[in-house]
């Protein structure tokens, strides 16, 4: 009996879960409601002011529409690369995988770009409600930016270190997911603050 025992071969290693994914999922989750919340600040803030017959923003300030827009088409641009790379790792397309990934990080930087050209043209100072508003909201957006070019350009070298290949690719899912978040709440902060001012 103990001899028959030896013989059996090894239980498979547990499942592992998907701790990563799920993790992001949350930090997401958190981020975006931080966002939204300032959002739903703002709002207030904004329709107090305008209902009683003032206006929002500072004589000699205005918000222009074109980086907003940019940056916007910018960021739906580096959804289809995101998920091209995500895609790419799946279908074990290294040299794509890579192309997409770089190319969501230029576009990510393309909008930290765009954003920092809208405050030199908005003229709009720090210490009125609209500019501490305003600030804190995009700047806020920017710090989930830079988290995900960063969660992103992991991805990049532990893909390039070969750990993420074929149908094990947990790592850019989540970096894409954390990407798309970020987009969802550039469009909301788009429409808020940028179109209806």
């Amino acid at each position: 009996m103990a001899d028959a025992a030896l013989a059996l071969p090894p239980a498979p290693a547990p499942a592992r879960p998907r701790v990563l994914l799920v993790g992001t999922a949350l930090a997401a989750a958190a981020s975006f409601m931080g966002v939204i919340g300032l959002l739903g600040y703002y709002l207030q803030a904004r329709a107090e002011v305008i209902s009683s017959g003032a206006a929002w923003l500072p004589k000699g300030s205005s918000i222009p529409l074109t980086p907003g827009n940019m940056a916007f088409a910018t960021m739906l641009l580096s959804a289809v690369t995101m998920w091209w790379a995500v895609d790419a790792v799946g279908k074990n397309d290294r040299q794509m995988a890579y192309l997409a990934l770089g190319l969501t990080i230029f576009f990510g930087l393309a909008v930290i770009n765009a954003t920092s050209f809208l405050y030199t043209q908005m003229a709009l100072p720090v210490r009125t409600t609209p500019g501490v508003l305003i600030y804190t909201i995009t700047g806020a957006h920017l710090a989930m930016i830079v988290g995900g070019l960063v969660f992103a350009a992991v991805m990049t070298f532990r893909t390039l270190g070969g750990e993420y290949q074929g149908r094990d690719r947990e790592g850019l899912t989540a970096a894409a997911l954390f990407w798309y978040v970020t987009i969802a709440a550039y469009a909301v902060i788009w429409l808020a603050v940028y179109v209806t001012k």
